[in-house]
């Protein structure tokens, strides 16, 4: 709101009650849903190896007017629809690693929460009904109206699609609070009527339920903060009088080739697409080595970067660092490393900053014959927030001679199906090899 850093001091102390947006599922989660998820997971995750005790709450949005529209033209009902996707979008999370989540809560569990909060502002004076019994909220009756995003009116990369188009509306900006049922769409039979929400109060609801009417943090992707945020906070703010939140947190936009991602252009890559071409691990570098309100761009040139750039991690865990070696003379470098690694991070969740800071730390390390003990503590203590790094005791030299064995065998019985999975599981472990006249060799 301040549009400045400020020191994150919750209502509680040591507790944070996070909010995020979650997804509208009526499809696949994309690549933006990847973005802006895996970024607040290490956010969250970072603010709970801080101390802080993180409740760390997603909605789902079960029912708005895209859910009703996919499922007839998939002729199933809504409720099939959206269980089938919200299973899609929670093994997508997982896929990626996201999984610091304390609870999803579907919007239509909280339909007599919704109601109640229409009701209050009916009671206000701040919302009306129209002729045929919709329930909007008048934001001529709320002066603060704005004042996130700075503006009242629309942009061209705002979400547009949630404006309610309503010829019977007094304003053309005032928002569905409650629509009247229509024939063949869900509905419920309650004190307004019979009817279903409309979408901005549904996250009102729920945290109002969860957290009460004021809490710490509220995150999004940045197209959300007009309408959808503006709308929230104008809904909670009318009928409890006091702050919705004390921080906004919103993440930048993602472009494909510097080209904003949609279906009609035929740029529009799910979060499965991606698990085919790239490791999970991949991904998650490239999101969390971005700082989180940065525009980002995907091209095949920064995934690559993003791959190298974790590869060079990779090598130093497996060629330099033993767990059990005794690094006592790297003491004041590491603690210095690690000082200026969470500095950063202290600073915003800076990123970028802390990777510089990291890869210094490796470029030093690496002129040494080994590092020990305090060095892999301080890795797996990153690891602990960011998810991408490999530690796998398997993975000795015996080890990859023996699968490399093992496909020489392969090979000279001709039974190549064997020999390229052999390959292939190398190199998924990071280890690349090369047929020559003296054998195979291999590099991580």
């Amino acid at each position: 709101m301040t549009r400045k850093v400020a020191e994150l001091v919750p209502m509680v102390a040591g507790k944070v009650k996070f909010f995020v947006c979650g997804p509208t599922v009526y499809d696949l989660s994309h690549l933006g849903h990847a973005k802006t998820y895996t970024q607040f997971d290490f956010i969250v995750k970072y603010l709970r190896w801080s101390g802080f005790d993180v409740n760390y709450l997603q909605n789902i949005t079960d029912l708005d007017d895209k859910i009703i529209k996919r499922a007839a033209e998939k002729n199933i009902s809504w409720k099939d629809l959206t269980q089938d996707f919200e299973k899609k979008y929670i093994e997508d999370m997982q896929a990626l690693g996201n999984n610091a989540v304390s609870k999803f809560a579907r919007a239509t569990d909280y339909i007599e929460n919704i109601v109640d909060q229409t009701q209050r502002m009916l009671d206000k004076g701040l919302a009306y009904r129209t002729p045929d019994g919709s329930i909007y909220f008048e934001i001529a009756k709320f002066g603060d109206y704005g004042k996130l995003s700075g503006r009242t009116e629309l942009k061209e990369d705002d979400s547009v699609s949630r404006i309610d188009a309503d010829d019977q509306k007094k304003g053309w900006n005032d928002f569905c609070l409650w629509k009247v049922s229509k024939e063949g769409e869900p509905s419920w039979d309650t004190a307004l009527g019979k009817g279903r929400p409309g979408w901005h109060i549904e996250d009102t609801a729920i945290t109002e339920v969860e957290f009460g009417p004021h809490y710490d943090i509220h995150g999004g992707a940045i197209d959300l903060i007009f309408p959808h945020h503006e709308a929230e906070i104008t809904q909670m703010e009318s009928i409890a009088g006091a702050p919705l939140v004390r921080y906004w947190m919103h993440t930048g936009f993602l472009n494909i080739n510097s080209v904003k991602m949609s279906k009609s252009l035929g740029n529009f890559k799910t979060i499965r697409d991606l698990l085919k071409a790239y490791d999970h691990r991949v991904l998650r570098y490239f999101f969390i080595s971005n700082h989180y309100r940065a525009a980002m761009d995907f091209n095949d040139a920064a995934l690559e970067q993003a791959k190298n750039s974790l590869g060079r991690i990779d090598e130093f865990i497996f060629n330099k660092v033993d767990a059990n070696f005794d690094d006592d003379a790297d003491e004041a470098i590491v603690e210095t490393a690690k000082a200026k690694f969470h500095e950063a991070l202290a600073n915003d969740f800076n990123t970028p900053q802390a990777f510089a800071v990291l890869f210094e730390f490796i470029r030093g390390q690496n002129m040494k014959e080994k590092s020990g003990r305090r060095t892999f503590e301080f890795l797996r203590q990153i690891d602990s927030f960011v998810g991408f790094m490999k530690f796998d005791a398997a993975k000795t030299d015996a080890f990859i001679e023996s699968l490399i064995a093992d496909r020489n065998v392969a090979r000279a019985a001709k039974d190549f199906a064997k020999s390229d999975l052999i390959r292939d599981r190398l190199l998924s472990m990071g280890v690349k090899i090369y047929d020559a006249k003296e054998g195979t060799k291999y590099r991580i």
